[in-house]
């Protein structure tokens, strides 16, 4: 039993729409006290300012919840592996390009090197998707990645099947069931809802 807050990397990549759930998220994983937290950046969400907020603001939102500094850079995400390694770690939101390079190996982002890093250590990846192309280009991805060790979905859904039936959101208010059943080496299910 470790007698220690957890180490948990938070990571967002930029389905821009569903930061506003992945800030709550953060909110409740920093208030439960069980985790320290550092907030991870790809280069898109750092940079993009969007009608659903300016990227500056996000990083300082998160980086006051998590009372931690933001890794922005690759060179500042790969320590993360054998250096100063996180006991979990969840891309929240995690789009289909993110879940693409990531069953293809790709490491150009910040958050891709965090979790190639963090894996190097067979230690427990949590992905919590939001992509318009889930049923669709990224299936495969999906798939892919299902069968690899170490990392883990949080149960999703179709949000719209009517207007984008190749779409999937996660369901955030499962985020933090996902990362304990992670912890236990443990597919949180159903993973389609």
């Amino acid at each position: 039993m470790i007698d220690r807050p957890l180490k948990l990397g938070f990571a967002f990549c930029g389905s821009f729409c569903t930061h506003d759930a992945a800030l709550t998220v953060l909110s409740n994983l920093a208030q439960s006290g069980k985790y320290t937290i550092t907030p991870i950046f790809s280069y898109n969400t750092a940079s993009i300012n969007t009608r659903f907020g300016r990227a500056a603001d996000l990083i300082e939102k998160a980086e006051a919840l998590c009372g931690n500094k933001a890794i922005l850079t690759i060179k500042d995400a790969e320590p993360l592996g054998p250096i100063d390694p996180l006991d979990v770690l969840v891309i929240c939101p995690c789009t289909g390009n993110t879940l693409a390079k990531l069953a293809c190996a790709i490491t150009d982002t910040p958050v891709c090197m965090a979790a190639k890093a963090h894996l190097r250590g067979d230690r427990p990846l949590v992905i919590a998707l939001a992509t318009n192309d889930a049923l669709s280009a990224n299936l495969r991805n999906i798939g892919t990645l299902l069968q690899r060790k170490h990392i883990y979905f949080v149960p999703m859904r179709q949000d719209n099947p009517v207007k984008k039936p190749h779409s999937l959101i996660v369901d955030f208010s499962l985020v933090p069931d996902a990362i304990e059943a992670a912890l236990e080496d443990r597919q949180l299910r159903p993973l389609f809802l």
